[in-house]
């Protein structure tokens, strides 16, 4: 989610990140980038290590986590400070990996309850390990209006609900059954589309020298965000991002 909210922040707008942190260096360092960027938080820190994941580029130029467990953002809790925060945004990004425990899970799903009607709800899915479930997935779709998935896991995703047919009709099946604004399917360097129950736009991916992929996901998100915001169409969005 942070570095969703890094690009927001080089991109204009004004986000806040939710989340805890340890008493210690990487605790520290987090909040030294957020205050470089000057970025708004709403960071508790906890008698738990903060949370890290070790990534490893591998020959084909996929990722790799491995993702510490027992840190402290698998104890979040809700604030007056987090719900005032999400009654007043405009957009709420979140994912399935921040609720592996139950104790963050409540949290995340209450503060999210607090979120206006008109406010994207993006639930970039981020499938990691075995840190999901049906419930979880259910859960999160209902108190989305955005749906941002990979081809990978939009294959998990088929056989977790039983689907079959093209990618649109997945894809429709989701917007009708959990009321979604958009579903965005994201396919690394090959292409990329976004559904909505009237619309769609598939776009190529450009062709650039990449460093790595880790978090090229949530700079999409960013800037589709932020466009939809402004006003502009799904294409432009699309294009943006």
């Amino acid at each position: 989610a942070c570095n969703t909210i890094l690009a927001l922040g080089h991109l204009g707008m004004q986000p806040g990140a939710v989340g805890k942190i340890g008493d210690d260096d990487n605790g520290r360092d987090i909040l030294s980038e957020l205050n470089k960027y000057k970025i708004q938080y709403l960071i508790e820190k906890l008698p738990y290590p903060t949370g890290t994941v070790h990534v490893d580029i591998e020959d084909d130029g996929i990722p790799h986590y491995t993702i510490t467990e027992r840190v402290a953002w698998d104890h979040m809790s809700p604030t007056s400070d987090a719900v005032d925060l999400a009654e007043r945004a405009d957009a709420i990004c979140f994912g399935a990996l921040g609720q592996r425990c139950q104790q963050s899970r409540e949290t995340i799903q209450a503060i999210l309850s607090f979120a206006p009607d008109t406010a994207y709800r993006l639930f970039d899915i981020n499938l990691r390990q075995h840190y999901y479930t049906k419930e979880l997935i259910e859960e999160s779709l209902y108190l989305a209006n955005v749906l941002k998935v990979n081809d990978g896991e939009l294959v998990v995703l088929r056989e977790m609900f039983h689907l079959e047919g093209t990618d649109k009709e997945v894809a429709h099946w989701f917007i009708e059954r959990y009321n979604l604004r958009l579903v965005v399917l994201t396919a690394g360097s090959a292409y990329s589309t976004i559904y909505t129950a009237n619309e769609e736009s598939t776009l190529q991916t450009p062709e650039v020298q990449v460093a790595d992929t880790v978090g090229a996901g949530d700079a999409f998100s960013g800037a589709l965000v932020i466009s939809l915001l402004k006003g502009a169409s799904l294409r432009e969005a699309h294009e943006f991002a």
